[in-house]
């Protein structure tokens, strides 16, 4: 293996600690023994542990990214996009149930700490809120359109925290199912007003 996958290897790696144990709770042997590399070999590719982190984070934005894009291609209209952010609480339910929202959690954590990487990490919710910020404009929403997009962003995140101090199926269903009828209702709200 290369540098550049051993790299890769261990940042996914550290990924998955930093959201599973937390960063604070992750060391490095931690992560070193996730990917099974000596220290040595370890330090070669990274120093610090902060360092770790903001190619973690660089992880999340370009995951974020090729996430979004996905779902501006697969998505036929505004609605059936913001339908695949509030509907990622499904797919990813039994990890948020576990571990909370990666982002929201990292955040939160960082904050905490008042670490300084807290605003990059802050970066992936730029991310949503900009993209469904974008989604709500093309839905014809115009100056509203950044309230609704945190709308739906703070409705996403309180679902993901109540899931994981729950523990709750029903409840996550329940919540995506109202996201989507609210989501229904704006979009049928916009278009009489457009007419």
């Amino acid at each position: 293996m290369g540098a550049r996958e051993t790299r890769e290897e261990i940042v996914a790696a550290a990924d998955e600690l930093f959201y599973r144990q937390g960063f604070d709770h992750t060391s490095f042997a931690d992560i070193a023994g996730a990917v099974k590399l000596s220290r040595g070999n370890f330090y070669y590719h990274f120093r610090t542990k902060d360092e770790i982190l903001d190619a973690v984070i660089d992880r999340r934005l370009e995951a974020t990214r090729a996430m979004l894009a996905g779902w501006a291609a697969e998505g036929a209209s505004p609605v059936a996009r913001i339908e695949c952010f509030v509907r990622i609480l499904i797919m990813n339910q039994i990890r948020i149930m576990a571990y909370g929202c990666p982002v929201g959690t990292l955040c939160q954590e960082l904050a905490k700490l008042d670490h300084a990487a807290r605003a990059r990490a802050a970066d992936v919710f730029a991310l949503f809120r900009d993209w469904l910020t974008a989604e709500f404009e093309a839905l014809g929403a115009g100056d509203e359109a950044g309230a609704l997009a945190l709308h739906v962003l703070g409705w996403s995140q309180g679902t993901a925290a109540l899931a994981n101090a729950f523990k709750d199926e029903v409840f996550v269903r329940r919540e995506v199912d109202g996201m989507c009828a609210w989501l229904a209702a704006q979009a049928r709200r916009l278009a009489r007003a457009r007419r």
